[in-house]
């Protein structure tokens, strides 16, 4: 026998050899756990609820992992189930643990089903959790739908876009492949990885080399116009045209005694004295109006 399968019978037979609690003594242990902190009653009242912990862990049996781990995993959530009860609101604990155990289990399968982390928001895990169910049900409904049609009313049904549901659909598919791994099994040398074929989306070497140097040329051009301005003229470009926040007409001229009309006029003079000097330096330069 597994030790996960000997684990797993060990929970079972624990469970299945804690007795029954009456409403009230539920309710009396809960009183004894909330208000004094007393141990013995939530290991009563947690050993007593391992029934509902064993029922939920095997509905999600068919997700891959162990059972024992499912079934700990929602022995962490009725423990903090435990924790979070009001026994002053006349609720049974297992209604109130029943999605504390289930959101333990679920968030377990999230992180351990694949080493890709998928979305963790509630309609991710909705979409999750539902896809395969979904899919039967409209395939089995509807069996003249296509792929495209299927995916749009789950889509419509749990509130996420149309990709996310193709995108979650093709994670369900198949396993976690490695980009390390051979292209294909009869490549006996190993030559070709799964990652030598991933596109890269970023600029070629050759083109970024060639877009910092063009860079650097233009800078330094400018750097040389500039010096055909004057100090008003210079002030005005920088404030203008070379500052994270542009600065108004106003501003400027309230700033050099002087209307926002002339600010206007010196702005439009200046851009011009920059054009010559940049054309005559290369050609190929320009200078935007705005």
């Amino acid at each position: 026998m597994t030790t996960d399968g000997s684990v797993r019978h060990g929970l079972v037979r624990a469970a299945m050899d804690a007795p029954f609690l009456e409403r009230e003594e539920e309710h009396l242990l809960a009183v004894r756990w909330k208000s004094d902190c007393d141990e013995a009653a939530l290991h009563k009242l947690a050993a007593a609820h391992m029934r509902l912990v064993i029922s939920i862990a095997a509905k999600f049996r068919h997700y891959g992992l162990p059972m024992a781990d499912l079934i700990q995993e929602g022995h962490v959530g009725l423990l903090e189930a435990a924790a979070r009860f009001d026994p002053d609101r006349e609720v049974r604990f297992s209604t109130y643990a029943t999605w504390w155990i289930r959101a333990a289990i679920q968030d377990h399968i999230l992180r351990n089903w694949s080493i890709v982390r998928g979305g963790t928001s509630s309609t991710q895990k909705a979409l999750f959790f539902s896809l395969r169910r979904l899919r039967w049900r409209l395939g089995r409904t509807h069996g003249d739908l296509t792929t495209a049609d299927i995916n749009r009313k789950i889509a419509a049904a749990i509130g996420v876009s149309e990709k996310d549901v193709a995108l979650m659909d093709s994670r369900l598919s198949g396993p976690d492949l490695s980009l390390n791994a051979p292209l294909t099994e009869s490549d006996a040398d190993n030559t070709a990885e799964r990652m030598d074929f991933l596109v890269d989306d970023a600029p070629l070497p050759d083109q970024t080399v060639s877009e910092r140097i063009d860079e650097e040329r233009r800078s330094k051009c400018l750097k040389q116009a500039m010096l055909v301005l004057t100090d008003r003229e210079l002030k005005i470009i920088r404030a203008r045209k070379l500052s994270e926040e542009t600065a108004t007409l106003e501003s400027l001229g309230a700033m050099l005694g002087i209307s926002k009309e002339r600010v206007r006029q010196i702005e439009n003079r200046a851009l011009e004295k920059l054009r010559r000097a940049l054309s005559e330096a290369d050609p190929m330069f320009e200078v935007r109006a705005a």
